[in-house]
């Protein structure tokens, strides 16, 4: 499998650099006969461009994707999916790589510069190149995609954790999480992020974030009992995403303060259907899924890139110092909250396209 593709069945490769002309994906594995079009995956992709607060990148990206192939219209003038690979693009607008010319020879902290430097001897400095996060806008374009194959699944997160302020869960409300720029399901705690994070931008420096992913309607019976399980998969994907340094899935870590008795999820018949009383396990047990809702979080470090003078090295191993300058992200959190549903997206699509081809 190329480095550059997720998925077993259902296939995403992507390309491109954040300085390029464009970037783009292929979807492969997609089943035939789905209708489709690009305001569809457009409505995606919005949630997740830059510029829409002044508390991301003021890179102003419109981010308008494009279907190049893979779709056809079908009797009744509808365009749907053919089971060809679905290209998607979208351009690149507002590069500024002049911006990134004084550190064209030195290594920032926290970033990839020095690693990829390291494996291939070269390395695109324009803000990451292929490191840069500006590649997720292809995996919120591909999740889009996903969606669509398993329709009776709903996905949503939020933003549930900004640097040391975590929401109260007693004021969770889903229908708050569209009424503020941070994906937050509190209007007090959004308030308060605001406050918060206004002083990390003026101060040039960053945060970290939460982020919590939920799929509701995923049937019982997805994911492997040993290897490529459900929770493995999920764990994979949202570990793939730039900047995530932890994923926990259900109660994750919180799981190892509980009891055996407090963390084993009851189940009764309800409706003569199996009700579980709890989720801890996360809607996953032994690799596969109970029918209750997928529940992951997953951590995102600050942004690296800071005004603050930072000691590092340069490609001939000289010592120095750095100061990153730019337009970046005080907390990238926020923005990688559609990046995670688009993961979750293209896992339970993928296992959903596996588990019909094992057992129908």
């Amino acid at each position: 499998m190329s480095q550059n593709t997720f998925g077993r069945l259902f296939r995403v490769t992507t390309w491109g650099e954040s300085h390029g002309a464009m970037i783009g994906c292929v979807v492969d594995g997609c089943p035939p006969l789905i209708p489709i079009t690009e305001a569809e995956i457009q409505h995606f992709l919005d949630k997740r461009k830059p510029g829409t607060s002044r508390f991301t990148t003021q890179r102003r990206e419109p981010d308008e994707v494009k279907i190049m192939s893979g779709v056809f219209p079908n009797d009744a003038g509808v365009q749907v999916t053919t089971g060809a690979p679905i290209s998607l693009i979208i351009e690149n607008k507002d590069q500024r790589s002049k911006d990134y010319g004084a550190i064209a020879d030195s290594f920032r902290p926290g970033h990839a510069d020095f690693t990829y430097q390291s494996k291939y001897g070269i390395r695109d400095y324009r803000g990451g190149g292929r490191s840069s996060a500006r590649e997720t806008a292809m995996r919120v374009a591909a999740g889009a995609v996903a969606r669509k194959v398993v329709p009776q699944i709903s996905i949503r997160g939020a933003l549930v954790q900004v640097g040391p302020h975590r929401i109260d869960r007693t004021r969770w409300d889903w229908d708050e999480v569209g009424n503020n720029p941070f994906f937050c399901p509190d209007a007090e705690a959004a308030q308060q992020w605001a406050d918060y994070l206004d002083g990390v931008r003026k101060a040039g420096s960053s945060t970290g974030a939460v982020i919590e992913i939920e799929a509701s309607g995923v049937p019982a019976g997805l994911g492997e009992p040993l290897f490529s399980r459900l929770d493995q998969d999920i764990a994979s994907a949202m570990m793939s995403i730039p900047a995530v340094k932890g994923v926990e899935i259900g109660a994750g870590f919180a799981a190892a303060a509980l009891s055996g008795e407090d963390n084993a999820d009851e189940i009764r018949i309800e409706d003569g259907k199996p009700s579980f009383l709890s989720n801890n396990a996360g809607g996953v047990l032994g690799g596969i899924s109970t029918g209750q809702t997928v529940v992951a979080r997953f951590a995102v470090k600050p942004t690296s890139s800071i005004l603050t003078p930072r000691r590092t090295i340069d490609k001939h191993g000289r010592e120095t110092e750095i100061v990153t300058k730019g337009r970046h992200d005080p907390c990238v959190g926020i923005r990688a909250v559609p990046v995670g549903e688009a993961m979750m997206a293209l896992v339970l699509a993928d296992h959903s396209l596996r588990r019909r081809g094992q057992i129908g």
